[in-house]
């Protein structure tokens, strides 16, 4: 295996897109609506905001494997673990993965503190909180990720919707506006969303190794409920994106890739294997990509109108 392989293996990194196109829709956003855009201020966006994500998939395994909750998955009949599998399978040694994860979250400081010179010193809040996020979503003593609260789905929406967008809106124009976070709400529901669903796969182990997740504390039924509930809640944002002029009337096309992902929740039942929830957490991950993709598609469209 190359050492690019183990890498994009060890972090995920075939899940970059959800948070890249948030950084897309943030610079669109300033792009449509002030006539704004600087190219070299973007990518470094885009590169401190993918190593942030993936510094976030990598500390969620090492945390996960020191807590025992990867092994617990590992070692439960049935369960499917969504870790990368690198330490819990020996793949690589804890201190090399650990070096590897640090590694990322120092690129993404450096690409913080490089924006902060330029656009002023509100990009290293968003960055902060990002990293502080991304953290505690797993580290002791805090570990909210663990405590069933509603707290790491609120932690996601902020990861994956509001702070990127808003930060890559602010980098580009060094204003804050609630249009941007509006424009968040649609593929930030929509990560939140696949980031619950991926609780459903495993949520037996993590009840053995102490990890409240909503799909612990209120069961598979009432966890299913509101999983529909933020699909509902996602496009419904779309809409209200389009009503209040932030998104182009042709964006409701976008309403489109909520069908795919709609008819997979027809084939579940209260109680479900494990494996049910396969086709729901592939179908998620596309909702929330060809979302992402068809409101940049629009927000790109406008702006060459315009």
């Amino acid at each position: 295996m190359s050492k690019w392989t183990m890498f994009r293996k060890a972090s995920r990194f075939q899940v970059i897109p959800v948070m890249l196109i948030p950084v897309f829709l943030g610079a669109l956003g300033a792009f449509v609506w002030k006539g704004e855009f600087h190219p070299v201020l973007f990518v470094i966006t885009l590169v401190g905001a993918g190593a942030a994500h993936l510094f976030s998939n990598m500390i969620n395994d090492l945390w996960d494997y020191r807590s025992g909750a990867d092994m617990a998955a590992q070692n439960t009949p049935e369960v499917i673990s969504t870790n990368s599998g690198f330490l819990a399978g020996g793949v690589m040694p804890e201190r090399t993965f650990a070096r590897l994860t640090w590694s990322l979250l120092g690129l993404g400081v450096l690409c913080g503190v490089v924006l902060s010179l330029y656009s002023g010193w509100p990009v290293l809040v968003f960055g902060g909180l990002g990293g502080l996020i991304a953290y505690f979503y797993v580290a002791p003593p805090i570990q909210f990720g663990y405590r069933g609260k509603g707290f790491s789905e609120l932690a996601i929406l902020l990861s994956f919707g509001i702070l990127p967008i808003m930060g890559s809106y602010y980098v580009q124009t060094g204003d804050l506006s609630f249009s941007s976070v509006l424009l968040s709400m649609p593929v930030g529901l929509l990560t939140t969303l696949l980031l619950f669903n991926h609780h459903f796969l495993h949520w037996q182990a993590d009840k053995q190794a102490g990890k409240n997740t909503l799909v612990v504390v209120w069961g598979e039924k009432r966890a299913l409920h509101f999983s529909k509930l933020l699909l509902f809640l996602a496009y419904a944002f779309l809409l209200i994106c389009v009503a209040m002029g932030i998104l182009p009337i042709y964006a409701s096309v976008a309403l489109l890739t909520a069908i795919p992902l709609y008819r997979v929740y027809g084939g579940l039942q209260d109680h479900n294997a494990p494996s049910a929830y396969l086709p729901l957490m592939g179908a998620s991950l596309k909702a929330s990509i060809r979302c992402g993709v068809v409101m940049m598609a629009a927000l790109l469209i406008e702006g060459f109108l315009r």
